[in-house]
């Protein structure tokens, strides 16, 4: 999966990009999927940050009866504790690295990179930004939970224990259940993480109310 770059739509910023949010789906969704929130986040017209949506691989999934979609892991039960598969986790922890790396590649320092995702894709974005080696602008975890369960993931990076981390979730999310994103906000906190936590009034999406705060973080973060 690391040997092959992945696809991505991106957007650039009408000045040269001096930052970068990379922002990845959740499971059956694409790249396609939250582009179009970069219009609907309402920053200034002359921001400078590049956002990149990278598409999953195509893979089977378990607990949908083996189809085959885009999916950073596999799911193999709905069992908090047995949910992600791990090795699947680990390859696309590589695959993000490499989006990473060529971001820095092309001039734009990691502490000018905010890693984001949503469900699946906040999954790989909690856990590659906690065990990253550098440190980044910020991590975004929207409707998600950590892909080991209760216990925070092994090999913690310090480069990224001052790194703020955005936590939102949904009060009647059926996919990822609410105590799944709270119990990995509680374990930050308890580690000494800096976490921002938050919860709305909807289930498993993004609202534009929600959106405009994302934002605000954003602008803190990267202008």
């Amino acid at each position: 999966m690391s040997a092959t770059p992945l696809e991505r739509i991106t957007i650039e910023p009408s000045t040269q990009a001096n930052a970068c949010v990379i922002w990845l789906h959740g499971l059956g969704d694409s790249g396609a999927g939250f582009a179009p929130v970069v219009p609907a986040l309402g920053l200034p017209d002359d921001h400078s940050i590049r956002f990149v949506f990278p598409h999953a691989p195509e893979q089977a999934v378990t607990i949908n009866q083996g189809y085959i979609m885009r999916a950073w892991y596999d799911i193999k039960s709905m069992d908090l504790h047995n949910r992600a598969d791990m090795p699947g986790v680990l390859a696309s922890e590589q695959a993000v690295i490499a989006l990473i790396q060529e971001q820095i590649d092309s001039g734009i320092p990691a502490n000018k990179i905010v890693l984001a995702g949503f469900s699946q894709g906040g999954v790989m974005s909690l856990f590659t930004a906690l065990r990253y080696p550098e440190t980044l602008a910020g991590i975004m975890a929207l409707s998600c939970y950590l892909p080991t369960g209760d216990v925070l993931p092994t090999d913690l990076s310090q480069a990224n224990k001052q790194t703020p981390i955005l936590q939102h979730h949904g009060e009647q999310d059926d996919v990822v259940p609410l105590f799944a994103g709270k119990m990995a906000n509680d374990l930050l906190n308890q580690a000494g993480y800096l976490t921002q936590w938050q919860t709305y009034t909807m289930g498993h999406s993004v609202l534009p109310e929600q959106l405009q705060d994302i934002a605000k973080w954003l602008s803190l973060r990267l202008l």
